[in-house]
């Protein structure tokens, strides 16, 4: 069974040390196959004068933003009609593609398409997955919509997927499917 020591220099927060071990024991799981109870990960901490790299003794690097967190982030503030802030968690390259084939680049353009399709909308997530390619992730999240449609009649518990592309921390790509047409297309 594997058994894995993970040396760090002191200074990460606790939520920090417990991702890595949960990210080790899911490595050491999708590789091996050893059940979960066989996998043991230990983590050593060091003080910082005890540590020294290339002459210089060095101490935490900050933990980064995790890629769920970044596109729940922009979830959240893209329905709050906060697009300063969505803007911050996309890269220079971000893309939109939505039910229907429809590309889009600039938040504004999604506003304007999604104009005359209903009033409101608002997502429940069931949950968000992350999977890592190196530095690189990509994020989906499932649930279900609700709003109100343009003659103010209400929908609800209409499912929807968001795949997200993260890299450097920023989203690149977002890949958007939902029952929303067919729904609509029901109600009449």
């Amino acid at each position: 069974m594997p058994v894995i020591t993970c040396v760090l220099i002191e200074g990460y927060s606790e939520p920090t040390k417990r991702l890595l071990e949960e990210r080790l024991t899911d490595a050491a799981r999708s590789t091996t196959g050893a059940p979960w109870d066989g996998i043991t990960v230990m983590i050593n901490e060091l003080p910082g004068e005890n540590y020294m790299r290339g002459r210089v003794e060095r101490i935490p690097a900050k933990a980064p933003a995790q890629p769920a967190d970044q596109v729940r982030g922009f979830l959240d503030a893209m329905q709050d009609r906060d697009l300063d802030a969505a803007r911050a968690y996309l890269s220079n390259q971000f893309t939109m593609t939505f039910p229907g084939g429809a590309v889009f680049t600039e938040l504004e353009e999604l506003i304007a398409w999604a104009a005359p399709r209903y009033q409101s909308i608002s997502k429940s997530y069931e949950r968000i997955d992350q999977a890592f390619n190196g530095q690189d992730a990509v994020v989906y999240c499932f649930g279900t919509l609700s709003g109100v449609w343009l003659d103010g009649t209400s929908f609800d518990d209409i499912r929807f997927i968001d795949r997200f592309q993260v890299v450097d921390g920023l989203l690149t790509d977002q890949r958007v499917w939902n029952d929303l047409a067919e729904h609509k297309h029901a109600a009449g």
